[in-house]
This record gives structure tokens, sequence and C-alpha cells, in this order.
């Protein structure tokens, strides 16, 4: 991925950086060595970089899985997906009656639903009360943004038809009208479950055990370096990552990015928090990454679009951070130093986050500041050429495209609109920084199969959504390497293989450039080097 040289038989290593990449020849001018052809008969890439997920791809799985698709858990189990209402509830009575044998008042957990596959039936309480009305039942939705639940937990968290909070879905005319559905749109509503309960979502407790089972499932896709795009910080959280990432049997180095306070003093006091958390940086530990959100899901119709809005007619989405206060923070975490991440689906959003950043810049100009907005889906190339002006990068989220590219065609964009879903091709005729990514536990966490979405643009029913959006596979494998890396403020860590950077790899049994583009996601992935400690896929599997 160095473009001045794009191809080497050999690479030196030594304390864990690059020491130099050409021939054995070149390489033993530079004196005694120690010659390792394991890799002899296999591809190095440079380590694999995941610029948005979720440590909680390893813990998510201590809860069943409820998703459209199959699914292959850190353990290497596959969890086949559920095509019905009836097959989700099903599952969840399964589940129920195991629970039964230990504790019958135990909140059941499950995650990775979504409703839009569902023909347009939503859950509510009357599905999930056919599985137990004592037993309190929360079922996180896929992208994180939406929970659905029972009649027993709305009664455990207080909410009633009185509860006047944005995001607590009603019925609408019926014999119920005014009351709970049970569905949760945002942080606002499903906090008032999560107060109760405590270990449902994103920001459910770190755990030692869900680091290390995250860990095996980067090693078993490629990827070295990777993010944990929203965390409280905690002192508890932050033991947690330091204790566990010190252990060199660890494969991956984190990037955990802290969900920002919000208000004048709020802000300062974030601020503050992670410009100190900064001297505690490691090579497997990275503090300094702001998290802030201005909307939701795109197919959770909670995203923010301008006209002419959802396709199906839904009403426009929810504002997680309100624009003004969104600005005033945004310039508080600017001013600090820190680099900031910007959640924003929908193209409205996307103006608003821009129009800020513009104006905060104006105020406190920067050179290099590398803040990023991430998914983007709907940014178009009049606001990539702002974009790129202001000196922003983008991480898009291209996993979408075969995940809810149709339902993106059919019922949230229409055709139009989802021809130009997470705009590969335009980004780069901008001249933005880009990366692709996965959102994991949102999608799996694989960056080879990102790349295949991003270079074939295909959706489950073989349509191909903007042919001229697509990227080669040399652009595809940069946007999951270097790419990455500059969004993170490490290409001159990581990103190539290149003298003086991390000796971090991807150990390859295929060549990617020598493959049928359409065979990408199926490149099979040996190991990984992380700062010049070899782990092997197979040994992650427990």
């Amino acid at each position: 991925m160095n473009p001045m040289q794009p191809d080497a038989t050999h690479v030196a290593v030594r304390d864990g950086r690059i020491l130099g990449v050409g021939s054995l020849a070149e390489l033993s001018a530079w004196g005694d060595h120690t010659f390792d052809d394991r890799f002899a008969g296999k591809v190095l890439m440079p380590g694999l970089v995941e610029g948005h997920c979720h440590l909680k791809e390893g813990s998510m799985w201590d809860m069943p899985f409820l998703g459209w698709f199959d699914r292959r858990d850190p353990q290497g189990k596959i969890w086949q997906g559920l095509r019905s209402m009836d097959a989700v509830v099903e599952r969840l009575r399964e589940i129920d009656l195991q629970m039964q044998a230990q504790d019958r008042h135990a909140p059941l957990l499950a995650w990775g639903f979504d409703p839009i596959y569902f023909c347009g039936e939503r859950m509510t309480v009357e599905h999930l009360d056919r599985v137990s009305v004592t037993r309190p039942i929360v079922v996180m939705h896929a992208n994180g943004h939406l929970m659905n639940v029972n009649t027993a937990m709305l009664r455990l968290a207080g909410i009633t038809s009185d509860t006047e909070v944005e995001g607590v879905v009603r019925f609408g005319a019926g014999a119920r009208s005014g009351e709970p559905t049970g569905e949760l749109q945002e942080p606002a509503a499903m906090f008032l479950v999560i107060r109760k309960i405590g270990k449902a979502g994103l920001l459910a407790p770190m755990t030692e055990a869900g680091v290390r089972s995250f860990a095996r499932l980067a090693c078993m896709q490629g990827v070295t370096t990777a993010t944990d795009l929203v965390n409280k910080l905690t002192e508890a959280e932050c033991e947690v990552l330091e204790s566990t990432l010190a252990d060199d049997d660890i494969s991956i180095r984190i990037l955990p990015a802290f969900q920002a306070y919000h208000g004048a003093q709020g802000a300062a006091l974030g601020a503050a928090h992670v410009s100190r958390l900064r001297s505690r940086n490691t090579d497997r530990l990275r503090y300094g990454l702001v998290k802030m959100m201005l909307d939701g899901s795109i197919q959770g119709f909670s995203a923010r679009l301008r006209w002419p809005g959802y396709f199906n007619g839904a009403p426009n989405g929810i504002w997680v951070t309100a624009p003004a206060q969104f600005e005033a923070d945004f310039e508080t975490y600017h001013r600090a130093g820190l680099q900031i991440h910007t959640h924003v689906n929908g193209d409205e959003a996307s103006e608003v986050a821009i129009d800020a950043i513009e104006r905060i810049l104006t105020r406190a100009p920067s050179l290099d500041h590398r803040h990023t907005l991430q998914h983007g889906q709907m940014i178009d190339g009049p606001m990539f050429g702002r974009m790129a002006t202001l000196g922003l990068g983008v991480n898009l989220f291209a996993n979408h495209l075969w995940y809810w590219g149709d339902q993106h065609h059919e019922v949230t964009m229409g055709p139009d609109r989802a021809n130009r879903l997470d705009a590969c091709g335009s980004a780069l005729a901008a001249g933005v920084p880009m990366a692709i990514h996965s959102d994991a536990p949102v999608t799996p966490l694989g960056p080879l199969f990102t790349a295949w979405c991003a270079v074939n643009r295909l959706t489950p029913k073989g349509r191909v959504l903007g042919v001229s959006e697509r990227l080669s596979v040399p652009q595809a494998l940069h946007a999951i390497t270097l790419g990455a890396a500059w969004t993170l403020r490490l290409d001159h860590e990581i990103g190539s293989i290149e003298c003086g950077k991390r000796a971090d790899f991807c150990v390859l049994e295929d060549d990617p450039l020598s493959v049928d583009p359409t065979a990408l996601k199926d490149l099979r992935v040996w190991g990984t080097v992380l700062s010049g400690r070899v782990f092997e896929a197979r040994g992650q599997l427990t």
C-alpha cells in the first residue's frame, strides 16, 4: 500500500517496527538476522484498520441473536437468521423456557433484530407479550438506535401513556390509541429502560471477556487496529481496557472514542478528561478521539433527511443532539485539540454538521484537524466538495449497500438517492480522505467484506446501486488500510508496509489483486502480525 514501493518479496522487522522492505539481498545488508519463512507462500498486506466499530461486537454474543442474516460469532458458531416475526418470537420463547429453570423473572435481553425486512410489520408489546407477561424482555435493533420491550419492561421502566419523552412510539387509532407500543427510538427513550437493567446496547459495561472475544474475531478478519467508537471512558472502563490490552497475547490495537458530554460545563469537563487520558496511551491503546452524534438510523426512520424526505412518507427523524448544541460543544472539543468523529446518516444531518464545522473553523482555524464524518450515507457531490475545502474526512458505511440496499431503494430513499448511497466514488473525486467501515456489531466485522461491498455495490436482490460510485480493488484496499489510518491520525504509524511503521500485517492465503473482484469477500485470512507478534487466526477459536 506504499505507492512508491507497491510490492516486495521480503520485509525486515526490528523492535516491533518495519526496518526495511525489498529483496533478501537488500535487507541482508542490515547485518546479522534471523530468517523467518513461515509466510513464504502467503501474501502480506498492512494490518487491516477498522475505523468505525464497537468492542461490544465481542460481548453482544452473551445475548441471543435475532438478526435476518446468518451471523458467525467470535467462537465460530453460525447463528441462523430469522426470516419472520413469528420466528423471532419463537426463538425468544425457547430462550424464556431455558431461563425459567434458573430465574423466572430475570430480564431476557436479545439483539440484532430489524423490522424493516418484515414488509412494514413493526414489533409491539403484543408480539413480546406472547413470550412472557412477567419477565422483562428487551430486544435491541441491529442499528443500535432502537429497541423493543414487552409490557413487563414498560411497567418496570415506568413508561406509560403519560410519558413525554421523544422516541416513545405510541399506538395510533384503535383500542390502544396513545399507549406505548414498546418501540423506543434513540438514547432519550432507550435510557428509560437502560437505567433499570444497565446491560443493553453499545454502552453496556466493558468486560475483559468481551475485549478478548473482540480481539479473536478481529484476528480472524485480518484486523490489527480498530476503534471503539463510543465509550463512556469511566475509570472502570479504562481499567478494563488498560489491563486487558497490556497482555501480549492480545492481537489488537484499540482507539476508544469518548461519548461526548454536552453543555458548556459538560463539554469542557469532557475535553479535559480525554486530554488527561492521552498521557496513558500505549502501543495497543490510544485515547484522544471524541464521538458526537446528530441524527439516528435511516432504516430505523430516525435519521434526518432533507426534502423530499423518506420515500415511504415516514416523518423526519430525531435530532440526537440539537444542532445549536452540537455546534457549541464541537467547538469546545475542537479548541482542546481533540479529533472529533460525528455520526451523520441523513443528508440533512450531514449538511448541518458541515455548516457548523465551517463556522467553527472560521472562528478557530486548524490546519490538520482530521475531523471526520461517520456513516455519511447520503452525502452528495456538493457536500463532498465543501468537506474537501474544510479538510474533513469521511468514513462511509459501505456495508449498507448489501445489508439494507434493497430497503433503501424500495422504502427509505427511493431509487435515485439509493444509487448514490455511500458515494465512495464521489468522495474520492472531490478529494476527501475516505475510509469505509462495518460499524460492528451493527454489521459483522470484516474489512475485506466491506471492501467487496464498495467494489461491487451489490444488493441481495441483485441490484447494482450506482455503478459510477464503485471503487476499484486497489482503492477499496486503500480505504481499509491507509484511508482508515488517516481518519485516526495514525497513517504515520500504520496502514502501509514501509520503513519506520509498526510491523502490523494481515496475512492472507490469496492475493486480493489477482482474484475476481466479486471474490474479494472470500479471501482466506491466515492471521495477523501486531507490532511484530504473530497471531494465527485458527488459534483464536475457543
